[in-house]
């Protein structure tokens, strides 16, 4: 089966629309077009088959933050600039393959369905069950019962003198930058602020991240963010707190606010993180009487159901926390409503989801901080560990990281896990197993009586719970 390649007087009928290719939608599609339902999917650009997190997102910059901590290992006084730019080269290019290959089965995923027609082009709602799709001066009405928009966001960029130099860059461009930059200054000290941060000081660039807040992650557990603070900064990472950017000029000059005072800095390249917003813009939600939120999202409510009957809003443009395994909940929200006769599934179906900040170890979380506990009342009970110094951990030294700290909140009366702060090497998988104990109802008194393999970092769950008493 091919793409649609319409004429202006096309109409397509089908059961299901799908607007945008991510990860909610495309398993939609594949998943009702395997059903036999007629599913249109359309998608304006070609490169963004399989959505943000297979082409722009997740898997490209978690490649690059790889190869990043092997540059920094063999890295050397004597060749370290010109080493860092090659493994940069290198690695931009390993990344490319990787995603072109990804890219090509997620088409594949949708084009090999006989029943789902890939339509290429802008959509646009021109009626609550009619999208108008443009594509090279051709126009198609795309008619269905069930619609399902599933655009994604875009970065926020701030009103600025200069925002459109050449030295500006979004999450997504800055991944093809060339040259390496020897310097970076990085708007935003956020989860993808903080990835870039430590992704690129890993190629032996400069960085500078310029921060609004007085310090990072100022809603995370303080004691955990100050072990994040003083890595990055171990690392040469620099932090600018409480100030902000004020002009940028064509050859990377910056004029920044700096606690109160102006100065200019020069750049090579300047990355703009200060986070996405959903991507309605130019959607015709209110042709089709879809509302949205302040924010700008398309207002849903737990079943992902906009204010027209018919009409889902899924991922990121639903607003909420933008991740990609929520989307992949998303799916299975709406596919409920769309296949079952008696669907309950909702979004308030979500219990301790976890999080990860992809750093050089990674940070991991999930459920309450100590911090929220308490004021919530609860009485609880606390556990708390630097990585080096936790004796049956021994992963993390044999991988020659042993930095990070380790912080679980326990209530003191049911030993539920309330939740778990982990900034350590492999945090990202051992925070799956916390998660999984905490909506099974696991105790932490399960959890640090648990058999697990060895070497591992999963072992640190013994001698650290063993902590409480």
């Amino acid at each position: 089966m091919s793409d649609s390649t319409s004429n202006s007087s096309d109409i397509l009928n089908v059961d299901i629309a799908v607007i945008g290719w991510g990860k909610g939608g495309k398993t939609l599609a594949a998943t009702l077009g395997g059903q036999g339902k007629k599913v249109a999917m359309i998608e304006e650009f070609e490169e963004m088959h399989g959505g943000t997190c297979i082409n722009i997102g997740c898997v490209p910059t978690k490649t690059l933050i790889h190869d990043s901590e092997m540059a920094r290992a063999q890295q050397s006084d004597s060749t370290g600039a010109e080493t860092a730019a090659e493994a940069w080269s290198q690695a931009v290019e390993r990344r490319d393959q990787l995603i072109e290959k990804l890219r090509g089965v997620n088409h594949g995923m949708l084009a090999d369905v006989p029943s789902v027609t890939l339509v290429s082009g802008r959509g646009r709602f021109v009626a609550p069950k009619e999208i108008e799709v443009t594509h090279q001066g051709n126009t198609l009405r795309v008619q269905a019962e069930t619609i399902i928009i599933n655009t994604g966001a875009v970065p926020v960029m701030p009103e600025i003198p200069g925002i459109d130099s050449p030295k500006v860059h979004t999450s997504t461009s800055i991944q093809h930058v060339q040259p390496r930059p020897n310097s970076l200054l990085i708007v935003g000290a956020g989860p993808i602020g903080l990835e870039f941060a430590s992704m690129f000081n890993g190629f032996g660039t400069e960085v500078t991240v310029l921060d609004r807040g007085e310090k990072i992650l100022p809603r995370e557990d303080e004691e955990v963010a100050e072990a994040v603070d003083q890595v990055l900064q171990d690392f040469g990472i620099t932090f600018l707190h409480s100030s902000g950017l004020k002009s940028i000029e064509e050859d990377g000059t910056v004029e920044l606010e700096i606690n109160g005072s102006a100065e200019k800095r020069q750049f090579d390249a300047i990355l703009v993180a200060i986070g996405r917003r959903p991507a309605t813009d130019d959607l015709g939600l209110d042709k089709a009487g879809i509302e949205t939120t302040d924010r700008g999202a398309v207002q849903v409510d737990e079943y992902l159901r906009t204010s027209v009957d018919g009409v889902f809003a899924i991922g990121d443009v639903a607003g909420g926390q933008q991740q990609t395994y929520l989307s992949l909940d998303d799916f299975r929200v709406v596919l409920d409503q769309l296949t079952s006769d008696n669907p309950s599934r909702s979004t308030d179906d979500r219990k301790a989801v976890p999080a990860t900040i992809f750093l050089t170890p990674p940070f991991s979380s999930v459920g309450l901080t100590e911090k929220d506990a308490r004021e919530q009342g609860k009485q609880i009970k606390v556990a708390t560990q630097e990585v080096a110094k936790i004796k049956a951990m021994p992963r993390p030294k044999a991988v020659n990281d042993p930095r990070g700290l380790i912080k679980f909140v326990v209530d003191a009366q049911s030993d539920e896990i309330l939740g778990a702060r982990l900034f350590h090497v492999d945090s990202q998988e051992v925070i799956n197993l916390v998660s999984l104990a905490m909506r099974a109802g696991i105790t932490a008194t399960e959890l640090k009586n648990g058999i697990w393999t060895h070497p591992s970092s999963t072992e640190a769950l013994n001698e650290t719970l063993g902590q409480l008493k």
